[in-house]
Parts: structure tokens; C-alpha cells; sequence
């Protein structure tokens, strides 16, 4: 069994030696004062008394693990043995090279705090050979978990340690640092090779089953084991017939199963509110006595619940409970058809039931819904339920059962189910808690997958008209020549100034754009009603749409629930590790100097090219629009997207200001997002190219021969690697195109009408050529405000380092790439030969000119345009 226990005290082990060196490297002082207090303490110790704790820690080190292996081996338990010595194997080798790390390669203050000077035997050894292979073995064959042998380690250990502290041989950093590498070592072997499985057996439970007065025939797994986190700890059912009396349904929890999902449980502790989140693992006892509590309380609520008889203990690793056989089958093995309206009513009355008591269950899904063989709804899997729970959490439980019954009978049923039970106020109090996250997990796995579903359906729809439009064109093509004669007997009928145009050529050429442009016109309106057809809500907004109904003036904000987002986490480390590494670096500056030699005329110059890029912005932006946008709206826009970039991520912030501004403009909201998804998609490609170039005249700058730069070589290396990887995989292929063919649908036809208007695509195009050498040329000018003419880099240098730091703020998560950005550009320019004193400074001249300073602006546009009706 791979036990999630051993890797989190792995994890934790780890953490807690990074911890050790690193007060070893920067608490010198508390270090030191600490080995002071502990020698003067140790030094009062009686000579006598310190003799016999070293002769005898010696000796029991040696002992105590010969004793244990002997008592396993008696009890022919030789598996834990030898997990035992591969674990004192492997942290006899760890002790080995960080002795050798430590002597050769560590900084001083970590020397100082783990040796201790020898008189002409130079220094103590930073991690003992011999007793952290000892603590691995003890800790691996599990010795810390019996009562007697856990004491006599624990005195054998701090025996040592007291004998080395006082004989001058070790230091206290030394011996925490031991036994952490010890125990560190002893559980990542245990996790990795695996420990002995502790479930309990057939004869185990049989005699259980003995011991509370049952006298059983056999045992029967009921079902699989879950394998789902959420599911994990619910137990293994048997199926127990007797020889005297009815059979019996028996559930039995162990440390490993109740264990499972454990890091998905932490997760959700830590980013949940903790009104709806309970402790990660309780232990065997609370899980047994949670679960009998509920069991009573239920049929004392007057719900339908399995009847609890009898509760034991299967030796130290395992517990039962034993129930009353219930028969039936879940609310997943029923058909569609089997599901009435009466047997709605009768699982939410079991949980009107539950709430009139202030009892909530907390796992309202299927397979806990059982339909025993009269027909009765029972609630099943009690064990994570409340007593006395709040109102959020019963909230919970509606809004659970009204998405499981929504599942499989539809939204309409299922709320009309529940009104008729609950009452129309209850299930409109659900509506706030009727999110994803307040569900159960195989609720959001099912929700996850329909919506994929949708999505598919979508852009089968999608595809599939525009397969029909080509059809439908080829067909009109075949059908050209008689429609070619028709014309030109009609243009012998014509009036003089049409046949003198005709002649010309101006006619068929007008007639032919005039047609294409139809034609296109005419795709689009077939590939928007497609879509418009196809697009399906989620059961969710279905629900909420049939309370409204109901009651108009429920409430439908959602409560927040989340504590922490992963973007806010993710967030929060990007930033952490950009401030330190940006500390480290300005700290090394003096600023008094640099702004007194700063070139004010080049910091004007920065703020110019800033501006300037709001104006290529629109550019870029409206090149991919046909339709008449007002182009001062537009940079209005752009400079409002400064504001929205400092509360969302680069890559997101911009594409929904665009796409709304697009919409109110006038554009439809198809065509708004294919015009941005193909500003942004020929901006990704431009990108791509100019990097590239970029990169290859930084390679032949310093060369008389044109040699590519090699870091060029090894990224379109790397990318070609990827793509062969991508279509090496079937998933990762079928990924791609999926997402290729859906691109291509709305983004292709856009970019077929921009080809149409040359001037727009000129217009375009030429907008990110600006738009990348303003940036560029503010980040020159930022870094010539502070050079003082001592260093001259290349434009092509100076677009690398800028394009490669753009592309990484794009992808951070963080709001406008704060940090990211910082971090890539400072690094950059170090790189292409600037110093720290002028390419810190520069880089936050240049974030404060393209991000900081244009907040307020940002700012004043966006409440602007949203009082105007363009947002």
C-alpha cells in the first residue's frame, strides 16, 4: 500500500530540513547563541552521569534495533525488516554526500553551525553515519508505533544526543538535521517501495462478527471499492447472511481507505470557507462514532436510514458497523423511466426530514439515494453528515439534491419535486449556494463532462453549416454557366452606359466583389443561426431559470464560498518570487546616485513611446475589424485596458475589454470574438516571427558570418520536439485539432473578410510592428535615461530581451504580469552584457511608464466609456 500518510510526512520532512539549513545560513547569531545556552547547560551535567549515558546510548543504539528485528522476525513479519535496512542503506548514503556538501561546497555559516573544531582533528562530522541509518530502520519497521519499543527509542535517542552535546562532538543543529534525515528517508522509502497492507482479512471479520453475538456464514464484498477521492473513505460493504436470523449489510473503514483523497480534502480545506469544509482525517474512533451518531439521530428525525445494531473494533487499524440488510438499489442503477415524481417526493421528504432537525447530510448524490424493495427512498452513507448544522450547509444539501435529481429527470422535474416538498421559499434560498464548487465532486465531474458535450455538439453545429454554405456555393458554381448566359442576353438588352461599362470591365469585377462579399455575409449568418441553435444552457441556469419562475425575486448572487482561487495562490508565488529576486537586485543599487545622473530628456522620451502605443494598439485592433468603429473610441479603449490589466491577467484582462467594446460598437458578438481571436492569434504569430528574427541577428552581431544564435536553435529544437510529441500522442492530437477546427470556424472566415479590405489588414499589420517597436523604443529609452553613453546595446538585443519578457508576463498569471515581466527583463538585459546598477533602474522606469502611471488614466476612461454605454 502506497499511503498518502508517508508522503505528506516525506513533504514535511523536507520542508523541516530546508528549514534547518536555512536558519543554519541566515540565524548565525541565533545559532550561536542557542550552542552557547546548550553547552552552558550541559556543561553542569556530573562527569560520572555523562559516562554512563554515552556507554550506554552506544550500546542500546546498537541493541534496540537487533531486539526488534528479532521480535518480527519471530512473528515472520520479515517484510518490515527489509524495508528497515533498505532504508538505513539509503540514509547512510544521504548522511554521506551531505557530509561531503557541508565540508566542500556549503556556505560558512552552515559549516559553523553543523561542525564543531576538533584539537588536531579538524572538524565533527555535520550528520552522524551511524545514527541516522539507526532512526531510518527504527522508523521504517515501524517501531514508533508500539507503545513500549516507541519509549525506549525516544530515551536511547535523546541519551545520544545529550552524550554528544556535552562531549563537544556534535552541535543542536546537527542532531535535529540527523534525525530529520533519518525519518525523511525512512518514509519516502515507505511510500516508494510500499507498505505491508493493514485491511483486515475474511477470518478478522468473521471473527469480529463472532465477538458482538452474530454467528455468520460468510462474507460478501457488496461492491468494488470506490476509487474516487470524495468516495474513498465511505468503507467496503459485505453482505453477511447468519445462520439464526436476517443478513446483515457490514462496512468497514481502515486507516488506508479512510486516507484516500487526503491531499484533495486538504485542498479544500485551505481555499473553502470553513463553514463548509470539516476536518481532512479524523480518526478510526471519531469516524465510528460520526457515523453512529448520524445513523440514530436520522431515524430519530423520523428519515429513512439504515438501522445501526452494532459497532466493533477490528484490531488496531480497522473498524465495523454492522446494519440491519437494506436490499434495493441506488438512484444511479435506476432507469430514467423508474424515476417518478412520487419517488422524487419521497427523497425530498427524507431530507425535509433531516432539516427539520437541523441535520445535514452533505453527500446527497446518486448512488446514496437506495430504493429498497417497497419502493422507499433510504439515505445511505451518513458517516460525513452534521448535527446541528448552519444554514449554509443545509442550503448545501438542496441545492445538491436539486442538481442530482436535475441530472437525470431534468431541471423542471426536479425543482418542481422540491417546491412541492420544501415550499417554493426553500429552494429559492438555494439558488445563492447552486455553484460547482458547493457540490460534490462526481456532481462537477458530471456537470464538466456535459459541458464538454455542449461544447462538441457546438461546434459540430458550427462546422457542419459551414460544410453546407460550401455545398451550397459549389453547387451555385456548376450552375454558372447558365446563369453566365442568362446575364449576357440581359446585357445585350441594356442601356448604352451599362453596356459601355461592361466593356470597360469595371461591371464583373463590381458584380464579382458584390458576390463574394454576399457570399460571406451569407456564411456568416449561417454559421451564427447554427450556433445560435446548438447552444445549450447548463443545467445550473436551467434550475435557477424554473425557481425564478417561481419566485421572481429570489435571490441569485452566489454566497462565496472560496477562501483562496488557485489563480490568487499562484499569483501570490509568482509575486513573492519576483520581489525577492528584484530586493536582491535593488538593494544593490544605489538609487541617490542613479536618479541624480538620470537623463530626464530620455525618461520624456519613455513617456512618449508609451503613449504612442495606445495608438498602435488600436491599430492592431481595428485592422481586423471590417465594420466602422470610431478610432478615438478606440484608443480610449486601449487606455482603459491599462486600468483593467491591474485586476486581471494580461493574456485575459484585454481580450474581454476588446470583445465588449467591439459589441457595443456595433459589431455582433460573433464577429466581435473572431476579430479579437484574430488580432490576437496574427499578434501570437508576429510575435513569434520577431522574436525569431530578433534572435538571429543577436546571434550574427558579434560573428562576421551569419551564424544563428544557438539559444534559437534550441528553442525551434524544443518547439519541433513538442510537435512531435503533440501528434506522437493520440489525446494531445485529438486536443489540438479539436481546438484547431473550432478556431478555424470563427477566426478563418473573419480573417477571409479582412482580405477583402487590403488597406484594413495593412492597417493591422502595421499596428503590431508599431506596437512592438514602441515598446521596444521605451525600453531603450529607459535604459539610455540611466547609461550615461558607457553601454550601447543593439536594437535587436534590446527587442529580444523585451519580446521574451512580454511573452512571459502573457502567460503569468499574476495581474499585468507583475513580476514575471520584472523578473524576465532584468534577467534579459543582465544577460546581454547591461549592469545591475543600469538595467534594475531601467526596468522600473520602463514598468512604470507602460503600467503603473497609466493606471489613473485607465482609470478615468473606463468609468468614461462605461457611463457613454461602450462597456
Amino acid at each position: 500500500m502506497h499511503r498518502p500518510s508517508d508522503l505528506l510526512r516525506l513533504l514535511i520532512g523536507l520542508l523541516a530540513i530546508g528549514l534547518v539549513i536555512g536558519l543554519s545560513a541566515f540565524a548565525h547569531g541565533t545559532t550561536a547563541g542557542l550552542e552557547q545556552d546548550i553547552s552552558k547547560g550541559t556543561g553542569q551535567a556530573p562527569d560520572l552521569m555523562v559516562k554512563l549515558a554515552g556507554l550506554a546510548s552506544s550500546i542500546a543504539v546498537l541493541l534496540v534495533p537487533v531486539a526488534f528485528a528479532i521480535e518480527r522476525l519471530i512473528k515472520r513479519d520479515g517484510l518490515r525488516i527489509a524495508d528497515g535496512v533498505l532504508a538505513a542503506v539509503l540514509a547512510h548514503g544521504v548522511t554521506l554526500a551531505t557530509d561531503l556538501w557541508v565540508a566542500r561546497s556549503a556556505p560558512d555559516s552552515i559549516q559553523e553551525a553543523l561542525t564543531r573544531p576538533q584539537l588536531g582533528a579538524g572538524l565533527t562530522d555535520p550528520v552522524h553515519g551511524y545514527l541516522a541509518p539507526v532512526i531510518a530502520y527504527m522508523t521504517a519497521v515501524g517501531m514508533a508505533r508500539r507503545p513500549r519499543w516507541r519509549v525506549v527509542l525516544w530515551v536511547v535517542l535523546l541519551l545520544d544526543a545529550f552524550a554528544m552535546l556535552v562531549a563537544g562532538y556534535t552541535t543542536p543543529f546537527s542532531i535535529i538535521l540527523t534525525v530529520l534525515i533519518g525519518w525523511t528517508v525512512a518514509y519516502g522509502t515507505l511510500y516508494t517501495v510500499g507498505s505491508p497492507n493493514v485491511r483486515p482479512t475474511g477470518q478478522t471479520l468473521m471473527a469480529g462478527l463472532r465477538r458482538v453475538g452474530f454467528r455468520p456464514i460468510s462474507a460478501m464484498r457488496a461492491e468494488d471499492v470506490p476509487d474516487s477521492a470524495e468516495q474513498g473513505d465511505r468503507g467496503r460493504r459485505y453482505f453477511v447472511p447468519l445462520e439464526d436470523g436476517p443478513p446483515l449489510d457490514v462496512t468497514v473503514v481502515d486507516r488506508e481507505q479512510q486516507a484516500q483523497g487526503f491531499f484533495y480534502r486538504v485542498w479544500r480545506q485551505l481555499t473553502l470557507r470553513s463553514i463548509t469544509t470539516r476536518r481532512s482525517i479524523p480518526s478510526l474512533r471519531q469516524a465510528l462514532e460520526q457515523e453512529a451518531l448520524l445513523a440514530y439521530a436520522a431515524i430519530a428525525a423520523g428519515a429513512n436510514a439504515p438501522k445501526l445494531i452494532a459497532t466493533s473494533e477490528l484490531g488496531p487499524d480497522a473498524v465495523m458497523l454492522v446494519y440491519e440488510h437494506l436490499g434495493g438499489r441506488s438512484l444511479d442503477a435506476l432507469a430514467d423511466d423508474e424515476i417518478t415524481d412520487e419517488l422524487m417526493r419521497s427523497a425530498w421528504s427524507q431530507v425535509s426530514a433531516l432539516q427539520s432537525r437541523r441535520i445535514a447530510h452533505r453527500r446527497l448524490t446518486g448512488d446514496a439515494l437506495v430504493v429498497d424493495r417497497s419502493g422507499r427512498v433510504v439515505l445511505t452513507e451518513l458517516r460525513g453528515g452534521e448535527i446541528a448544522a448552519g444554514d449554509v450547509v443545509l442550503r448545501m444539501d438542496t441545492a445538491q439534491l436539486l442538481t442530482t435529481m436535475g441530472l437525470r429527470v431534468g431541471a423542471e422535474r426536479s425543482v418542481a419535486a422540491g417546491v412541492e416538498v420544501l415550499g417554493p421559499d426553500a429552494i429559492a434560498d438555494s439558488l445563492p449556494l447552486l455553484q460547482p464548487i458547493a457540490l460534490s465532486r462526481s456532481t462537477r465531474a458530471t456537470l464538466r463532462r456535459l459541458a464538454r458535450e455542449r461544447s462538441q455538439r457546438e461546434r459540430d453545429a458550427v462546422l457542419k453549416a459551414s460544410e453546407a454554405n460550401k455545398r451550397a456555393r459549389l453547387e451555385e458554381t456548376h450552375a454558372g454557366p447558365h446563369s453566365a448566359d442568362d446575364a449576357a442576353h440581359a446585357g445585350h438588352t441594356a442601356e448604352g452606359p451599362a453596356r459601355a461599362a461592361a466593356a470597360d470591365g469595371e461591371g464583373p469585377r463590381r458584380a464579382v466583389r458584390k458576390s463574394l462579399r454576399a457570399e460571406k455575409q451569407a456564411e456568416k449568418r449561417a454559421i451564427d443561426d447554427a450556433l445560435d441553435e446548438a447552444r445549450e444552457e447548463d443545467l445550473l441556469s436551467q434550475i435557477r431559470q424554473q425557481v425564478l419562475l417561481i419566485r421572481p425575486q429570489a435571490p441569485v448572487e452566489p454566497v462565496r464560498l472560496e477562501r483562496i482561487k488557485p489563480r490568487t495562490l499562484l499569483s501570490f508565488i509568482a509575486g513573492a518570487v519576483a520581489a525577492y529576486f528584484l530586493l536582491t537586485q535593488i538593494t544593490q543599487v544605489d538609487f541617490g546616485t542613479v536618479v541624480g545622473e538620470a537623463h530626464w530628456g530620455w525618461v520624456a522620451a519613455a513617456a512618449a513611446f508609451s503613449a504612442l502605443s495606445y495608438v498602435a494598439a488600436s491599430m492592431s485592433l481595428l485592422g481586423f475589424v471590417p465594420e466602422r468603429v470610431s478610432f478615438k473610441r478606440t484608443v480610449e479603449a486601449q487606455v482603459a485596458g491599462s486600468f483593467v490589466k491591474i485586476v486581471a491577467p494580461a493574456a485575459v484582462g484585454g481580450v474581454a475589454l476588446n470583445t465588449r467594446f467591439l459589441q457595443r460598437s456595433g459589431v455582433r458578438p460573433g464577429l466581435a470574438v473572431a476579430s479579437v481571436g484574430a488580432s490576437q492569434l496574427f499578434g501570437l504569430g508576429a510575435h513569434i516571427v520577431l522574436l525569431l528574427s530578433f534572435g538571429y541577428l543577436t546571434g550574427t552581431e558579434k560573428t562576421a558570418s551569419l551564424t544563428p544564435s544557438r539559444t534559437v536553435i534550441a528553442g525551434l529544437l524544443t518547439v519541433a520536439v513538442l510537435v512531435l510529441v503533440v501528434t506522437a500522442i493520440p489525446f494531445l492530437r485529438k486536443f489540438v485539432v479539436t481546438r484547431l477546427r473550432s478556431l478555424f470556424a470563427g477566426v478563418v472566415p473573419r480573417m477571409l473578410d479582412v482580405l477583402q479590405q487590403p488597406m484594413k489588414l495593412l492597417t493591422g499589420i502595421g499596428g503590431m510592428l508599431l506596437l512592438t517597436g514602441t515598446f521596444v523604443m521605451c525600453l531603450d529609452a529607459s535604459i539610455r535615461a540611466f547609461d550615461n553613453g558607457n553601454q550601447q546595446l543593439s536594437y535587436a538585443s534590446i527587442a529580444v530581451v523585451f519580446l521574451a519578457g512580454n511573452a512571459l508576463g502573457s502567460a503569468a498569471p499574476t495581474p499585468g504580469g507583475v513580476g514575471a515581466v520584472e523578473g524576465a527583463l532584468t534577467l534579459g538585459l543582465l544577460a546581454v552584457g547591461l549592469p545591475k546598477e543600469v538595467a534594475a533602474p531601467a526596468v522600473l522606469l520602463f514598468r512604470l511608464m507602460t503600467l503603473w502611471l497609466p493606471v489613473l488614466p485607465g482609470w478615468v476612461s473606463f468609468n468614461h466609456l462605461t457611463r457613454k454605454g461602450a462597456l
